[in-house]
């Protein structure tokens, strides 16, 4: 799944996601509610219908009214001077002659190759939080604003200015700048359930003051956009403009913050995702008192533990985040921990995978103690931390398992690392090989293979073997590219 900018001068910026379907970023949310009845006929083993609903759902209009003077539409207007920069008659060469003439008979003044910067408005949503003017929406909304303008429910025009923003939630934060006495809301403090009704406020389109209806169809939705994400899902409704709008709960609470919609046109099809209220708290707080978001750090190069990994580990289950690598000089580092440990939990908290890991570390502060569980050759082990500040926390992609009927061979050709460096170079890959498969490209240097290191390549064949007898399903790499590593697992082909 790709990731790219989508900027429409008039609709409004929004991140889009890009597989088979697209994901607009967006956000807003509806749907519509089915009536439920009693049926009057009789199964054996059939549920009662005597305690169903016989009537239409409950009208959302008690909370809409409390709660709809709070939301806010944004208008930012960008100046990309670069979009119009270049030599203007280089571009003309390729427009029809008679387009030419029109512009050299009708255009305006000035060297053709002047550069002018160019205006663009983008439109979102957002809501108060405070009664002094703090608003909340995206990043992706006021991403190189010149200026931004909130308008309120009732039409009027406010000057806001941004006060801080954090791109890997895509949350921002902004001050209406005219004091005053605003109408505002609150953040949920419970995390809603799954099946819970929400409803959803926001600028679609530039209609400001749009009402839609849903549920939470899922929660805790990784949807590849940063390290962070863990979206609610909802099925309301959510289209370009109602991004950075909230997302309410029945009691007129936010429960999450419109970001993300996925749909094969670019409108919504009822799968939208919203930042939950526990994020936005945080990250809100952090960009009041400062306009930056401080995070923990603990200084590890990780990656999922996937089943053939687990299985070159000797691992029971596929869970907890593999170290990859400790940094020099880090908490994690000077703490003892190092390539191949799994960490398994986080303050007696289970740890599901490298995911979780990276969002609980980031939610913490630097200073903060905090106490890893991990596994380290069968044996399980702690390590008390003290955490530093986020610098560049990375986790790498989980790599698909391969098979093959044949004996394991990888497809490569390996000599010596130069300068007797340690490690086994790859010189040469068979494209169509089980180690081009796994991502391996000439140059890469196998550090160790099955937790062993290795200088030649006879150890590195004689390391395989050795797994293989052990009974091991699959034999893991540590594999160096660049200045990376991450761990490899190739699964012995199944007798």
């Amino acid at each position: 799944m790709s990731i790219f900018n989508s900027n429409n001068p008039i609709l409004g910026r929004g991140r889009m996601l890009a597989s088979a379907a697209v994901v607009a970023i967006i956000a807003s949310g509806a749907i519509g509610g089915s009536m439920l009845s009693a049926s009057s006929s009789a199964v054996a083993g059939a549920v009662n219908t005597a305690d169903l609903q016989t009537s239409a759902m409950p009208s959302f209009a008690t909370v809409v009214d409390r709660v709809k003077p709070a939301v806010v539409s944004v208008k930012v207007n960008i100046e990309d001077a670069a979009a119009h920069s270049g030599d203007l008659s280089s571009q003309m060469e390729n427009l029809p002659p008679d387009v030419q003439q029109f512009f050299k008979r009708f255009g305006g003044q000035g060297e053709p190759n002047q550069t002018q910067p160019r205006h663009e408005m983008a439109l979102g949503s957002g809501f108060l939080i405070s009664a002094d003017g703090y608003v909340v929406t995206n990043n992706h909304v006021v991403q190189n604003a010149k200026t931004v303008t909130v308008t309120m429910d009732g039409g009027k025009t406010l000057d806001a200015k941004v006060i801080g923003t954090d791109p890997k939630t895509d949350l921002a934060l902004l001050k209406i700048t005219e004091p005053g006495d605003y109408p505002f809301v609150k953040l949920a403090k419970e995390t809603p359930r799954v099946g819970d009704w929400v409803v959803a406020i926001g600028n679609p389109y530039g209609l400001g003051g749009t009402v839609t209806a849903g549920i939470i169809s899922a929660e805790g939705r990784d949807i590849g956009s940063g390290p962070y994400d863990s979206f609610l899902q909802i099925d309301a409704p959510i289209n370009k403009g109602n991004s950075g709008g909230p997302t309410f709960n029945l009691k007129g609470e936010v429960v999450g913050v419109n970001t993300a919609i996925f749909s094969p046109s670019g409108g919504s099809v009822g799968i939208g995702f919203a930042i939950p209220a526990n994020t936005v708290d945080n990250v809100v707080d952090s960009l009041e008192h400062g306009g930056v978001v401080n995070r923990g750090y603990l200084g590890v190069q990780i990656q999922p533990v996937s089943q053939d990994i687990a299985d070159g580990l000797g691992l029971k289950a596929a869970n907890g985040a593999l170290v990859d690598e400790a940094m020099p000089e880090t908490p994690a580092a000077k703490a003892g921990l190092k390539s191949g440990d799994v960490i398994t939990k986080l303050n007696g908290e289970e740890v599901k995978d490298a995911s979780d890991l990276t969002r609980h570390i980031g939610a913490l502060k630097p200073g903060e103690k905090v106490e890893l569980t991990y596994l380290r050759d069968g044996a399980e082990k702690t390590a008390n931390i003290t955490l530093g500040s986020l610098k560049s926390e990375q986790t790498a992609k989980a790599d698909d398992a391969a098979t093959t009927d044949s004996a394991l061979k990888l497809g490569v050709q390996l000599a010596p690392a130069n300068d007797g460096q340690h490690g086994v170079a790859i010189v040469n890959v068979d494209p169509d090989g089980l180690a081009a498969s796994k991502g391996l490209a000439s140059g890469d240097v196998i550090m160790e293979v099955a937790g062993k290191p290795v200088s030649t390549p006879t150890e590195v064949k004689a390391d395989i073997a050795k797994a293989k007898q052990d009974g091991k399903k699959s034999v893991l790499m540590l594999v160096k590219t660049a200045d990376a590593t991450r761990f490899v697992a190739f699964e012995f082909p199944k007798a």
